[in-house]
This record gives C-alpha cells, structure tokens and sequence, in this order.
C-alpha cells in the first residue's frame, strides 16, 4: 500500500478531524457512482479506504509511523554507504588495472631474463622453447599461476596469506610460508600490510576467483505478542500483525512466558538487495480475572471465612484442569498460601510449574455480635 499520508492528502501530524474530514472528501471524489466510466474507480476507493483504516486508528498510525521513519533512516544508510561504496569500487578499479600491468611488466622481464640467460649459453632457439615448456614459471608466470601465487609473487608470503584470510582462502600448511614471509628483498623483515591494502589484494583474489561478498542484512524489528493464559497452556499459535500489514504466525513452545523474546528468522525488515531481518517478539500475558503470571507458576486467589481461617477446612480452588479440593490449615492468615505442584505452565526442562493458592480471609458481610463481642473481649484482654 502506498503511503496512506500521501493518498489522503494530510500532513503526518494531522489531527483525527482532519484525516476523518480529508477521507470523506477524497472518499466523494473518487466514490465508483460518481465515475462509472473510470475502470480503476473502485481500486482506487479501496485503497483510500485501506489508508483511513491505517490512519484512523491510533495503535496502527503509531507503528505505520515508526516503520516509515524506520525505512527512511535505512534507505538513506544505504544510499550513503552505496556512493562510498562506487567510489570505492572505482579506486580499486584503478589500483587493480595498475596490479595487473604490474603483474603482466614482472612476467615479462622474468621472460626477458630467461631469454638473455639462454642466448648467453648459445643455446639455439628451439633448445630455448623446450626449456620454456619445461619450466613454464619462468616464461609468462600468471598462465599457470593461481591468484595466490601471483600476489606472493609479487608482494610477498604474508600478503598472500592475508588475503587468503580476507577471501575464506586456506591458511598455510606449516611454518614455512611463514618464515618466508619475514624475509623481503633487503633480507629484513616486511612491515605489516594497512587494512586498505589488504582489502585492495583480497579485492584482486575475489575478482580472479568469481566470488561476490554476501548480501547485507536488514536491521530487526522487536514487536511485542500479546498472549493468554490459555495460548501457553495450550500451546497456540498466535497471529502477529506488522506496521506494513503482514501477518506472521507465532508457535508458543515449552519455556515461553511473560518476557521471553522469541526470534522469527527472516520475518523481519524486508527491504530489496539486502537480506530480511529477523522479528524479535517479546511474550506479554494478557490481564486474566483468574490467574497471575509469574515465571512458570500461575497464581490464584481464594476467599475463605474466618472460621475456616482459624479451625482449617476444606475448600474448592479453580484450576487450569478444573476445579480441585484442596486442605487449609488451622490457623491460616491471608499470607499463607496453598501449593498444587504441576499445574501451572509448560517449562523448558519438560515439566510445568505450579499453581499457587493465595489465601484471602473474608468476613461475613453482616456483622455478627458474637465475634463482634468476642474481639471486643480480646482487645482489652477480657476473656470470658
């Protein structure tokens, strides 16, 4: 859908009166009566509909907003690091056709040395070609060269391996490249390439290679999922709905509950060239009139009488299996708490926590003399 601020012609900090004011006048104008001869009049009447259902409401304003702004923020990331990236590309470029020259000058002079070196022996032109297919290294070099070769070749043993490092290339075998590489034309030790080089040599590898570096990622997106008592129990799927009007699907699993994050691969920012994010949706409980989340256990209220309070009793308790009886003690203040093992949520060892039964002393809701008398009584230490 295209930018629902766009298609009812508003400002993004519009009050509702006017979005409500500019959708009835758009809705008018482009209404399928008043153009019957316009075959695109009804699409477009839908998609000014889909925009004033986006802007009217605030909950979706509010995440259309922070998706637009996300977008935005991203493309201009992009566009910036695109323009550094051509000139980039353009410099390595340059610098390239410069190693290649190189490469080609050194194969050259290595061809020339061989044969000044053979007409010194007076050796004839054909003896001269059968030492060149002998020993093909000295004539043209690169021919029978890998890439690595030819960037040890020229720049040396350790130049090689960096660039093996920064193409996924394997490392050396043993210490010898190693030893090889401390050593340059002087006999000193060779100083370590900049950064700039070394991603300059890798860039000569990948183009001789055919590789291509892998796609970046979209940034991910924490969205938070709204879930019951029930769905964790149960084990539901829930339905998440995203700023650009997708619907991911949720499985909760065993160890979810309130706060736990849950990563959707891929479900993510989805922008074109670059990689989808992933969704990070965090789990938040719904308000339940019977049940409490804490951790893995549920908590419960249960209302009992003073006199069960103080003489102990039994008493029915709603559970997520049903109704259970359970036992109270004698003398059971509002502080105490009862403790049905496995009733409450799916854990991530397997097993599931408990129910616990918070205790909540009533009275009766006509005072009564009696216990009014005995408590007056008791105050002032007048037992009868």
């Amino acid at each position: 859908m295209r930018d629902p601020y766009s298609l009812l012609g508003v400002k993004r900090n519009a009050e509702p009166d006017e979005i409500k004011a500019a959708w009835r006048a758009k809705a008018k104008t482009v209404h399928p009566d008043q153009n019957q001869d316009d075959p695109s009049a009804t699409s477009r009447f839908a998609e000014i509909g889909q925009a004033y259902e986006v802007l009217k409401d605030p909950e979706r304003r509010k995440r259309y907003d922070r998706a637009a702004e996300m977008h935005q923020t991203i493309m201009q990331q992009r566009n910036a690091a695109r323009e550094a990236a051509e000139r980039a590309k353009a410099a390595k470029a340059n610098a390239e056709k410069v190693m290649e020259e190189l490469a080609k000058t050194n194969a050259q002079n290595a061809k020339s040395q061989a044969q000044a070196q053979a007409q010194a022996r007076g050796q004839s032109q054909s003896q001269s070609q059968a030492q060149s297919q002998a020993h093909p290294q000295n004539q043209s070099g690169p021919a029978g060269e890998t890439p690595e070769d030819m960037i040890e070749r020229i720049f040396g043993a350790t130049a090689a391996d960096q660039a093996k490092s920064h193409t996924g290339g394997p490392a050396p075998a043993n210490g010898d490249s190693a030893e090889t590489a401390k050593a340059d034309v002087s006999g000193g030790e060779r100083p370590p390439l900049p950064a700039l080089a070394i991603d300059l040599i890798a860039s000569i590898v990948r183009r001789f290679r055919g590789t291509t570096p892998a796609p970046e990622k979209a940034p991910d997106i924490s969205v938070e999922a709204t879930v019951t008592v029930e769905d964790l129990l149960k084990l539901n799927a829930v339905t998440l709905k995203m700023a650009d009007d997708r619907e991911v699907r949720l499985v909760l699993e065993r160890g979810m509950t309130e706060g736990h994050v849950a990563r959707l691969k891929g479900q993510g920012l989805k922008l074109a060239g670059m990689k989808s994010g992933d969704l990070l949706a965090s789990i938040k409980v719904s308000r339940d009139s019977r049940f409490r989340v804490e951790g893995f256990n549920l908590h419960t209220t249960l209302s009992i009488s003073l006199e069960d309070a103080v003489l102990g009793g039994d008493a029915s308790v709603e559970t997520p299996e049903g109704n259970r009886n359970i036992s109270i003690p004698a003398w059971s203040g509002s502080d105490q708490t009862v403790r049905l093992n496995g009733l409450g949520l799916h854990d991530d060892a397997g097993g599931r926590g408990d129910l616990v039964v918070e205790l909540r002393v009533v009275l009766w809701e006509k005072p009564n003399e009696k216990v009014t008398d005995l408590m007056r009584h008791m105050r002032h230490g007048l037992y009868v």
